[in-house]
């Protein structure tokens, strides 16, 4: 099954077979997983049997599951990636995402192939280049503005290749697919699936004399992108597949992530009737997604709109998170802050946050967490699990941030989702008893009978209430 012009696929993040089941029951019309090798992120492959799991959960509702088999490989591991490649067909999965044209020269299973974000798609030439060779679907560079991914829509044809765009996650500093960095450092290749990350660390940055520009920052670190303004924006350009980054996430991130763009696509299909979501079934949450809730470095658009300065966490690459209050007293054990919102709470396990004066971020993890006195409702005092003296420059004043709500993480370590696929019941009476005919959303069919003496019912709404109840369930 491929993707049709008039569909719009949201596509999720697995590590594992759980996550990927999460995603699905959250509202993800596909999920992409590393197979047990070959895949860009070294330490997230998955067995057969997972993978087959995986498929069978997601064909309940038409959704599909995409096999990344997108590293650069060497010879001698082309005849294995061709195994592998029939093993995740017969598993069940519906797409295999690749960045070596090798693949292409061998006896692959008849799958759909997608071009990676790897293969560094930034102009029509090399678009319709990858859809001319078989692609039907293709990965665009995440540096493209509007007005680029509309000109190699254009070039398209759009019923044999549709496009797929990042939304969401972390950005790389260089075009995907073009970072040598870690292994011009480490021998670790970002092509192979085994990044270390370079761009997160902290460099000095001089001027030819030798003057210092930047001392001890993390220039080459980007913010994180969030292109939730930006999705019909996107789809008029000619995306089609929207992808959420993330497949070393957590499962509250994939929970979490895909919910939230499930609502904002939902609201966007409502006002589009010419468009469809790509799978079945409506999704229901137990909570209201938020995604500064999750691990970000602070968000970006990046160059959707126009390239924009504003793009880098140079401070830090962790998360900053969100304000919080400011400390009013250190204590020997303790701190007391004062929270900027009413009726903020604090929770044992929460994380908090703080920038020292050299401007680098300094995690406080609390032990207990207890309100300050019957005075102020917005004053609290925490114990750390760190000593005092070892958070650098706390003092009375300081700015604090909340980067982990332990509330939030345990309310989505629960079941957060329902996911339904709409079904008519029609139930008739027949000669010898009563037939009963369901169709769903779909349009597909299934008629059952039943022989019955039947009896008139000594109170007919009553009656008909039960069976429309029962029916139902």
């Amino acid at each position: 099954m491929s993707l049709l012009s008039h569909q719009v696929e949201l596509l999720a993040p697995a590590r594992d077979a759980d996550i990927g089941i999460a995603a699905i029951h959250h509202g993800a019309d596909a999920v992409y997983i590393g197979p047990p090798a070959f895949g860009a992120r070294v330490g997230a492959g998955n067995s057969l049997q997972d993978i087959e799991r995986l498929c069978r959960e997601a064909h309940r509702f038409d959704a599909r599951i995409f096999i990344t088999l997108n590293t650069i490989l060497r010879d001698d591991e082309l005849e294995g990636a061709r195994r592998m490649a029939w093993d995740v067909y017969n598993a069940g999965a519906d797409v295999l995402i690749v960045q070596d044209m090798g693949l292409l020269k061998i006896d692959m299973p008849p799958i759909q192939l997608h071009a990676s974000t790897q293969t560094d798609i930034r102009t029509p030439e090399k678009a319709k280049f990858l859809q001319d060779v078989g692609f039907s679907q293709l990965v665009l560079a995440r540096e493209l503005d509007l007005a680029q991914i509309r000109e190699i829509y254009q070039t398209l044809d759009a019923d044999r290749c549709k496009l797929e765009f990042f939304i969401h996650g972390a950005l790389c500093v260089a075009y995907s697919g073009q970072c040598y960095i870690s292994h011009a450092h480490t021998g670790r290749s970002a092509n192979r699936g085994d990044c270390s990350q370079a761009c997160r660390l902290p460099y000095h940055v001089t001027d030819a004399q030798g003057r210092f520009i930047a001392h001890d920052r993390h220039v080459l670190s980007m913010k994180d992108n969030n292109q939730s303004q930006n999705l019909e924006a996107l789809i008029d350009a000619g995306v089609r597949s929207f992808k959420i980054e993330g497949r070393y996430k957590d499962l509250a991130y994939v929970k979490n992530i895909t919910a939230h763009y499930r609502k904002l696509f939902d609201e966007l299909l409502e006002q589009r009737p010419e468009l469809a979501r790509a799978s079945s079934g409506k999704t229901t949450f137990t909570f209201t997604p938020d995604p500064d809730q999750n691990f970000n470095r602070e968000f970006t658009d990046y160059f959707v709109q126009g390239r924009k300065e504003d793009i880098g966490a140079f401070d830090t690459p962790k998360n900053p998170g969100r304000h919080l209050g400011y400390v009013t007293k250190v204590g020997p054990d303790f701190v007391e802050l004062t929270v900027t919102e009413p009726g903020t709470v604090l929770h044992n396990g929460d994380g908090l946050c703080y920038y020292d004066l050299q401007k680098e971020l300094v995690g406080l993890a609390i032990n207990r967490a207890e309100p300050a006195g019957a005075m102020s409702v917005d004053s609290w005092r925490v114990w750390p699990k760190d000593p005092i003296s070892s958070l650098k420059d706390l003092r009375k004043g300081t700015e604090l941030n909340r980067n982990r709500d332990m509330n939030w993480v345990r309310m989505l370590e629960k079941k957060s989702s329902d996911r339904r696929i709409g079904v008519w019941a029609s139930l008739q009476e027949t000669s010898d008893g009563f037939a009963l005919q369901l169709t769903d959303e779909d349009g597909h069919n299934g008629q059952a009978g039943v022989l019955a003496t039947k009896e008139a019912a000594r109170n007919p709404s009553q009656a008909e209430a039960t069976l429309r109840e029962q029916l139902g369930r």
